[in-house]
């Protein structure tokens, strides 16, 4: 589902230099739940926002579900991404002046051929799906930070991608919100959705198949 293949980052400014990420080499199978963990600054971020299509590597190739992303067009690439992948973000990224309908509603307002109608059935699913149901019309500001992470959830899952990319889900939670947004996300993952997880922590880590390690630019494990 995801092949990476010598991919590296380099990030240059007029004065330095940085490696972010250093000939890094991973295949992930279809319906596998990895996490991705290291320090700060090793490269993690970096790496979710090449496979997830929001960056481009400096060197290397990048295999999405069986296509292969050199070459493709800025707007063929967010198409593909808007279909294939959904994103959760440690901040939510909910935009604050919308409410919970339309903050999940919005990747589905840039596919052609959804009625009006079909766009607000599956958000309606996805909400009962992580409970939120009940708060279609209230504001980002009126929710709990687990309540947020619970739209974001639905937001990512909506168009129903094949994949998840999640950056330190829990990052700003409790643990109790943790543990209840981890069950969510394993819960995906048994339905078949392959998973990408940025995270600190090792509990959850654990829960994963398996964990790749980075340091300083560079992939240390993968096991």
């Amino acid at each position: 589902m995801i092949k990476v293949n010598g991919v590296s980052k380099l990030y240059r400014t007029s004065k330095i230099e940085t490696m972010a990420l250093d000939n890094v080499n991973f295949t992930i199978d279809k319906g596998e739940f990895v996490s991705v963990m290291g320090p700060s600054g090793c490269g993690k971020s970096t790496l979710l926002n090449i496979v997830g299509l929001l960056d481009r590597p400096t060197s290397g190739t990048v295999e999405i579900a069986g296509k292969t992303i050199e070459g493709m067009g800025d707007s063929a690439l967010a198409a593909f991404r808007n279909a294939s992948i959904g994103f959760i973000f440690q901040n939510f990224h909910l935009i604050p002046s919308l409410s919970v309908r339309d903050n999940v509603e919005l990747p589905l307002t840039y596919r052609s051929g959804l009625s009006g109608r079909e766009r607000s059935e599956r958000v309606r699913e996805v909400l009962e799906r992580v409970g939120l149901s009940h708060r279609l019309n209230h504001l980002p500001s009126q929710l709990s930070g687990g309540q947020c992470q619970r739209v974001a959830i639905a937001r990512a899952i909506v168009g129903n991608p094949d994949i998840i990319l999640a950056d330190e889900p829990t990052g700003n939670l409790d643990s109790k919100m943790s543990a209840e947004i981890m069950d969510i996300l394993k819960s995906l993952n048994e339905e078949g959705r392959t998973i990408l997880m940025v995270t600190h922590n090792e509990a959850q880590a654990e829960l994963t198949h398996r964990v790749m390690r980075f340091f300083d630019g560079r992939q240390i494990t993968n096991n």
